[in-house]
């Protein structure tokens, strides 16, 4: 088990949009209070890098954090991880189970995010130790 970083927001889906949470609950089904939960258990849990929020800036495209729909932003850029890697974070544990593809919403922001994020808008994990994740939790890879 190796720390790799901390997380560094949380976020969950609602009807309206993104809120800002200090802790999320999480189980099998993913992310209670997220309006996803229960949909796809291999896209319960979505998990962005910083480091995509600073591609975005760095290209003139400011957006405040939870814009892309993530329910983890971490200091931590887990993109190139591989299907099946395993993330701890307090007592949960996250699987990666796919990248995550674009959403053509994102042109309402800039027409350049899509392009831009193709390889760098997230990841998405199933679950499979259930648990409460807080602001500010260690990361650690397991395998």
């Amino acid at each position: 088990m190796t720390k790799v970083g901390n997380v560094f927001s949380l976020f969950y889906a609602t009807t309206n949009g993104t809120d800002k949470a200090l802790e999320l609950s999480i189980d099998s089904k993913g992310i209670l209070k997220d309006k996803h939960y229960n949909k796809d258990i291999d896209r319960a849990v979505l998990i962005t890098s910083l480091d995509t929020y600073i591609l975005a800036q760095k290209n003139g495209i400011n957006i405040s954090y939870g814009s892309l729909g993530e329910n983890l932003l971490m200091d931590y850029n887990p993109y190139n991880l591989e299907v099946g890697t395993q993330l701890k974070i307090a007592n949960v544990i996250l699987e990666i189970s796919q990248h995550c593809t674009l959403c053509k919403s994102f042109t309402q922001i800039d027409t350049k995010l899509p392009k831009l994020l193709k390889n760098d808008r997230g990841i998405f994990a199933r679950v499979i130790d259930a648990g409460i994740i807080k602001d500010g939790d260690d990361i650690y890879l397991l395998n």
